[in-house]
């Protein structure tokens, strides 16, 4: 006969996250395909949900899965602060792919403080601030300095990609959790914040590209630093005006933290350039240089009073219409079977969506038998033989040769 692995949740874990749901029993039992009787004995502890079980709840209710094995409910998981422009008619609101990545972060930061605290007490605090009255130049210069981004580092980076793990790395390094959104889309948000202390949570969407990514990290620390969480969208023209001033200085100092004002101005290209029009070789160097946009060379340019507004306008359509060819482009190719699958593994996505920090974290749990094996596949989100190419990605050791005895 086959067995059932039951899920060892809490009844009021169970309640909470029914509730709200805004589901009442009968509701949340046709989501789930069970008896309503059957879903009351287990929010009363009667009996317990199989695993297969608790997943259909999860996605009855919109939740991660890892939600459910927190010690207790979560009291923090408020909505935050929407500094975006949207249409009146979808003014406040959030597709259910933004709500359920927002509670996603939420949930795995509740996770992680338990982690922190059981394996080594107190976690770090974020302690780097700013003030909307300050110089984003200077602010910018303090960011990568706090998070020890040397000025030849970017060179050392291979690709967008590794720009994008270098400078995570430095923020998680401090007590920054930073996950990727992996299913909204762009024209939504770009990125979001929660600035709470211990563990602040960064959010970029996994549908941009690094460097793109990159930006929004700096935009959405930047945030953290004013101690004002929220959905952001990012183009100064789209966003709410009664937040323009904050998002406008939030992209300040994100581009400043990427290409320092004096740096650049140092640069043999930029000292040697005359008016306003910048070829689109030195603005490609430029880019390669700092493992930024081009679009964010060009911006800082006109920040920086060498180029006019009318250029940037122009070389931003242009950069953007490049943009749109290829990705219309790669959709006919995909639809002519002609693109590749592109298919990325489990245990990539694992990674690259929760973060090694994250992902650390949960790893060493298990380790020193503080969640059990269930945990670490619920937390991760990934079937436990997905875990030994976690543990060499993120470890660089074997699940077999570091498990308990």
């Amino acid at each position: 006969m086959a067995t059932f692995v039951r899920a060892l949740v809490k009844p009021e874990l169970l309640i909470w996250a029914r509730e709200s749901a805004r589901l009442s029993v009968e509701q949340a039992a046709q989501k789930a395909d069970v008896k309503p009787a059957r879903l009351l004995a287990w929010e009363q502890g009667e009996s317990q949900p199989t695993i297969r079980q608790l997943r259909k709840l999860g996605h009855a209710y919109r939740r991660p899965l890892a939600v459910f094995y927190l010690s207790k409910p979560p009291k923090t998981f408020q909505p935050i602060r929407d500094f975006r422009r949207l249409p009146q008619e979808m003014a406040g609101a959030q597709s259910p792919q933004l709500a359920f990545e927002v509670r996603r972060a939420q949930c795995r930061r509740e996770i992680a403080l338990d982690l922190y605290e059981e394996l080594f007490g107190a976690p770090p605090t974020f302690t780097a601030t700013a003030t909307l009255d300050e110089d984003p130049e200077a602010v910018g210069l303090r960011m990568r300095e706090v998070l020890g981004v040397r000025r030849d580092e970017p060179t050392t980076w291979r690709s967008s990609h590794e720009a994008l793990n270098g400078w995570r790395s430095a923020l998680e390094q401090l007590g920054v959790l930073v996950f990727q959104a992996s299913d909204v889309e762009v024209a939504e948000v770009r990125g979001f914040s929660i600035s709470r202390t211990p563990l602040p949570v960064v959010v970029v969407n996994l549908k941009d590209v690094p460097l793109a990514r990159v930006f929004t990290m700096l935009h959405e620390a930047t945030h953290l630093m004013l101690r004002e969480g929220g959905l952001c969208d990012l183009d100064e023209e789209q966003v709410s005006p009664a937040h323009r001033r904050m998002e406008v200085f939030c992209n300040r100092v994100a581009g400043a933290a990427l290409i320092p004002k004096d740096w650049l101005l140092e640069d043999d290209e930029v000292r040697e350039q005359k008016g306003a029009e910048w070829p689109d070789a030195v603005i490609a160097t430029l880019a390669h240089r700092y493992r930024a946009s081009r679009e964010v060379v060009i911006r800082r340019m006109l920040i920086l009073g060498r180029t006019t507004e009318a250029f940037y306008r122009k070389k931003r359509k242009e950069l953007q219409a490049e943009f749109e060819a290829q990705r219309e482009e790669t959709l006919q190719k995909k639809a002519q079977g002609l693109a590749p699958k592109g298919f990325v593994t489990p245990d990539r996505i694992a990674v690259s969506t929760a973060g090694p920090f994250f992902v650390r974290l949960v790893l060493n749990s298990y380790h020193q038998e503080k969640i059990t094996s269930n945990d670490l596949s619920s937390f991760l989100e990934v079937r436990l033989k997905h875990i030994p190419k976690i543990e060499r990605a993120v470890l660089q050791r074997s699940v077999a040769a570091s498990a308990p005895a």
